[in-house]
């Protein structure tokens, strides 16, 4: 819609402002030596002048030569912890003089804004979507959260080790789903930022701020830093092959080269952006009164899948070849996407350094070599 460049002393009057407007603010800030997204109240907080190093099992942060507000990419956090809580109350129970009465629990009040969200970040939200409001019945807590939500994104301008939004068609640009989008000009003594506006209030929002309006050399360098994002990916999937070749082949050696290693911990799929498994849980007072909670759960819990009293799912190969094909193959045919936005977290947070792009490779290679052969 529209586009400032801002200086840095007018874009750290951004978060304030979307204070003012009665949002709680949701941004990148450091916490136990990592870099998460957490509540922020002001600019102060966010990982000015840091980065981080990310490979298959591993992760720190350093700082960086210059200033970056936003220097690093995704942490083990996403957007979904504050959309789709990992725990949430869903009813009370009480007795009444006419029985059992049944108290769902009210609509929260909080609004939130995403501050700082990468294209991968949003993809996934937008994935959620799918899941919880655009399916045969809506998540009501969830749908007013998203309703209730803005979103300032962000414009790569580092492409992390694990990363591979790029082959998934999920990144570094963020193309939709935003309120405001942020790219980030360091160079030199120059540090800017341009501010661009895709809704009504993104574009009330950009308004409030002070800054020249954007030039076309401006778009230009936008393209510039997003297209070198783009070389300096750090991993790649064939997103066009995962349907047939791993459908195709659930009985290849590579489920039992994994489930080696694989240790059932769940960190992929609670880092996950996109995971949206859950139980119910119901607990109930010495008073008589229940409780119904929803909790997240993972596909690589052995009890995730328990049917009268047996586990569908016995072996850790069964269980991770169940999340690796539903992620990237058979999510196509519930919601007309890969379930997979590239971000990376799920082999960088693996105790174990298990890379899924890797595993994918092993097997599409393997499979050529049948073909050819």
């Amino acid at each position: 819609m529209g586009g400032r460049v801002v200086s840095t002393e007018e874009f750290d009057t951004l978060i304030p402002l979307l204070q003012r407007r009665g949002y709680d603010v949701v941004g990148p800030t450091i916490k136990e030596q990592t870099i998460v997204l957490d509540r922020i109240e002001s600019a102060a907080d966010l990982p000015i002048g840091w980065t981080d190093d990310q490979e298959a099992g591993s992760y720190g942060i350093r700082q960086r030569s210059d200033d970056a507000y936003f220097g690093y990419t995704v942490g083990p956090r996403s957007a979904k912890r504050y959309l789709y809580p990992p725990r949430q109350t869903i009813l009370t129970i009480e007795h009444a003089e006419t029985g059992l009465r049944f108290n769902p629990e009210p609509l929260g009040t909080e609004r939130f804004a995403f501050f700082g969200l990468r294209a991968c970040e949003i993809a996934a939200i937008e994935i959620q979507d799918r899941v919880f409001v655009h399916d045969q019945f809506a998540d009501p807590h969830y749908l007013q959260r998203r309703t209730d939500s803005f979103t300032v994104g962000v414009n790569c301008a580092v492409a992390g080790n694990t990363c591979f939004c790029d082959s998934m068609g999920t990144g570094p640009e963020c193309t939709t789903g935003y309120d405001l989008v942020v790219t980030e000009i360091v160079n030199g003594n120059r540090h800017e930022f341009v501010v661009e506006s895709d809704s009504d209030e993104g574009a009330e929002v950009l308004d409030e701020l002070d800054g020249r309006v954007t030039t076309p050399a401006d778009r230009k360098e936008v393209r510039a830093i997003i297209s070198d994002t783009v070389e300096h990916m750090g991993r790649s999937l064939d997103s066009d092959a995962t349907y047939p070749v791993l459908t195709g082949h659930l009985e290849h050696t590579i489920w039992d080269s994994i489930a080696k290693r694989c240790l059932n911990c769940t960190n992929c799929t609670l880092a996950c952006p996109t995971c949206f498994c859950s139980t119910m849980e119901d607990m109930t007072g010495l008073d008589g009164t229940a409780v119904r909670t929803r909790r997240w759960d993972s596909c690589f819990n052995r009890e995730f899948t328990f049917l009268h009293g047996h586990a569908v799912r016995f072996t850790t190969k069964s269980r991770y070849r169940q999340w690796m094909t539903h992620k990237l193959a058979y999510w196509y045919d519930q919601f007309d996407s890969s379930g997979c936005v590239g971000c990376g977290r799920c082999i960088t947070w693996c105790p174990a350094g298990i890379d899924i792009t890797e595993e994918f490779r092993k097997l599409h290679d393997d499979v050529r070599e049948e073909v050819s052969g």
